[in-house]
């Protein structure tokens, strides 16, 4: 499914935190939105994912704004895993997995042979059939963000939206998001538009940046589009070395801040 973000300005109160966002997300594809803290990247998220209502603009869903469907229909086709994600610690797996089939059965307390084939689906993607009957306060920080996203996934959507998903975790963990991430991408075709922090992981996962600031998206291409020493220098302020590595992923090396001494943003 196609999303396109039109002209879209939000904020919360009376402050505005982006303007007259526009760019395209391809159907099947991997958007990552990058850019210094506080660019709005979180802010953009829940607003594609309808948590937030924009002051402007509007994101189009394979052309239908998403205002026009509703909150039970979107669920059934988009997902989001925000930052912040709190559940009881003695839920198992599997309970907070099946919470992903409230869109699709409402009310219902009974899960259909649909749902548990869906759960034991959504579990099988996460590698976490084993870890079903665990509780989540159990769990390594790496286990329970791939238990969240087994429950986005029992929503069976076509969108998957996810913002840090690495947050917290060390290298090793960061990897194995990522890389189950692209596994989803390529065999269920589910469009994923996700925040990270990280340049080189967003380069090597994705087939599209944004990259935010002041309000603004400042560029958005290919890695290997804007992944350049002019184009880090302006929105992160470092000083980088931009390398290819053999399989063609471009990455960088920041070797110092282009920020003065004096500016205010020390």
């Amino acid at each position: 499914m196609k999303l396109e973000i039109q002209g879209v300005c939000a904020g919360y109160g009376g402050k505005t935190v982006l303007e007259d966002i526009r760019f395209t997300v391809p159907s099947g594809s991997i958007t990552t939105l990058l850019g210094p803290n506080g660019c709005g990247k979180s802010t953009l998220l829940k607003v594609i994912g309808r948590t937030l209502k924009p002051f402007a603009g509007s994101v189009l869903l394979d052309g239908e704004p998403i205002g026009r469907r509703s909150t039970g229909e979107l669920a059934r086709v988009l997902a989001i895993l925000p930052q912040l994600h709190h559940a009881s610690g003695e839920l198992s797996v599997e309970e907070l997995t099946a919470f992903g089939r409230y869109p699709h059965r409402g009310f219902n307390p009974v899960l259909s042979p649909h749902d548990r084939a869906t759960i034991d689906n959504a579990l099988d993607m996460t590698r976490m059939t084993e870890l079903r009957r665990r509780r989540i306060s159990t769990l390594s920080g790496g286990e329970r963000q791939r238990a969240w996203i087994a429950m986005t996934l029992a929503q069976e959507p076509k969108i998957l939206l996810l913002d840090e998903p690495t947050t917290f975790l060390d290298i090793c963990c960061q990897f194995e998001i990522i890389e189950m991430v692209r596994e989803l991408n390529r065999k269920f075709g589910i469009t994923v538009i996700m925040v990270l922090h990280d340049l080189n992981l967003a380069a090597r996962c994705s087939n599209q940046l944004v990259l935010l600031k002041d309000r603004k998206v400042r560029y958005s291409g290919a890695p290997a589009e804007v992944m350049t020493a002019a184009v880090l220098r302006d929105v992160f302020e470092i000083e980088p070395e931009i390398n290819t590595a053999a399989d063609g992923t471009v990455y960088c090396l920041p070797v110092g801040s282009t920020r003065r001494r004096g500016d205010g943003n020390e």
